[in-house]
């Protein structure tokens, strides 16, 4: 099975996201950093998201993160799903963080029980085959609407979303040009997928 071994974020100050993302989620390896000025506009066509166990946890991250510089993009509300927030960082990379419990548990313990990779893409059914070709397998598969894949060796869950689906949920236009901003490292070797993500080989990934 294809696995993900690393997310690395093209950034124009990686020290400055280290600390913010230490600062804000406690992360350190999860997620790789990489420097870069390459020129992007609007919606970047992906977000990353924090799945926790209970809304305290939510509150907490939320809290942090923009205490550490992130702007707000929704306030942490209940919903039909659950209960979660989005905000963007620094960098300009959207983070959602999310529970599907309604209530505690017990105190907060800002544990992250998940990371998972949100594209937005053009065509759900359309990349889903492109990844299933090139080796990964599917675990979750709602239509054309939301495709999650299995990565179980991965520090990142990769899932797909359409574009303009995703752009609403984490609370941004849709409109946006220019890179990514991202690169995902695995053994599925170097390519670009159908919307433009790019993909190395995981012995030569950017990594913080």
């Amino acid at each position: 099975m294809t696995s993900i071994e690393t997310i690395t974020l093209e950034v124009a100050d990686p020290t400055a996201a280290q600390r913010f993302y230490t600062a804000a989620f406690g992360l350190d390896t999860q997620v790789g950093l990489s420097a870069s000025q390459a020129p992007t506009t609007g919606f970047r066509g992906f977000s990353l998201s924090l799945t926790v166990s209970q809304p305290a946890d939510v509150k907490a991250l939320i809290g942090t993160a923009l205490d550490a510089g992130a702007t707000p993009l929704k306030p942490v509300t209940k919903s039909l799903w659950g209960y979660g927030g989005v905000v963007r960082a620094p960098d300009g990379t959207i983070w959602k963080v999310a529970t599907s419990a309604r209530k505690d548990k017990g105190p907060e313990t800002r544990q992250i029980d998940s990371i998972v990779l949100l594209l937005g893409v053009a065509d759900v059914a359309a990349s889903r085959q492109f990844y299933v070709d090139r080796g990964l397998t599917v675990a979750k598969s709602f239509g054309r609407k939301y495709v999650e894949f299995a990565t179980s060796s991965s520090p990142v869950k990769l899932a797909l979303y359409g574009r303009r689906a995703l752009a609403k949920d984490v609370g941004v236009p849709v409109d946006g040009s220019g890179s990514h901003r991202l690169v995902l490292g695995g053994d599925a070797g170097t390519f670009t997928d159908l919307d433009d993500f790019a993909w190395q080989a995981a012995t030569v990934a950017s990594a913080a």
